[in-house]
């Protein structure tokens, strides 16, 4: 070999060793982007606020395998002790979004609050379960949202999620039947309100304290 050829091979091995080691070491992505969570956290409602659903959200991912993402919980919060107003629509990313077996629940923001494929067959968990629902013992379709059919905030949030015993907050179905959205009853966000914010009220609603999570990134 001509020895003038023989350093930039050299570095070129160099580089794409290193090049391998880095992409050795940098978690990748993981298909999932969207689950509901398989487990309220035992405490209601309370979840010591947005930043502590979140928190939920990301462990339990981590622990299912899910790497790479930044979860975040579909929660609105209203204006109340110096706190800011979050919309869960603009709290989420911008998709698309897919649940543990690969099924697209939601294209962007707008197609999941109009066109979504939400239901008790893609709702699944971090684990790629299916979550009781109606007709199920027990039932556990309620879903925490405090939001709008539009994903806005209700003001019905069990004080922004830190409260694990009065007030109310706004729960979706996840095992909605169909796709008309004008009907309560059918609404993966917003079909009515709890009768309280602890474990007890939460399952006398019909559901377990679960999140809807998200990957944002």
């Amino acid at each position: 070999m001509n020895p003038k050829f023989r350093l930039p091979l050299a570095l070129s091995l160099v580089v794409a060793a290193a090049t391998t080691a880095c992409g050795l070491m940098m978690p990748a992505k993981t298909p999932m982007s969207f689950f509901v969570t398989s487990t309220g956290n035992g405490q209601g409602a309370n979840f010591g606020g947005l930043a502590g659903a979140d928190k939920y959200c990301q462990s339990l991912a981590e622990a299912a395998g899910s790497t790479g993402r930044t979860w975040h919980a579909y929660l609105s919060t209203n204006a109340e002790g110096g706190s800011m107003t979050t919309n869960a629509r603009d709290y989420i990313g911008t998709g698309p979004w897919q649940n543990a077996k690969g099924d697209v629940i939601a294209t962007s923001v707008d197609d999941l609050h109009t066109n979504n494929k939400i239901s008790k067959q893609t709702a699944l968990t971090e684990k790629g379960a299916v979550i009781n629902g109606r007709g199920d013992t027990p039932n556990q379709h309620d879903v925490l949202t405090g939001s709008t059919a539009d994903g806005l905030s209700t003001g019905s949030t069990c004080s922004n999620w830190t409260s694990g015993g009065d007030g109310v907050a706004i729960v979706g179905h996840h095992d909605r039947t169909g796709l008309d959205e004008s009907a309560p009853a059918k609404s993966w966000n917003a079909s009515h309100a709890t009768r309280g914010c602890s474990p007890a009220a939460l399952v006398t609603t019909g559901g377990a304290g679960l999140l809807y999570c998200f990957a944002v990134n």
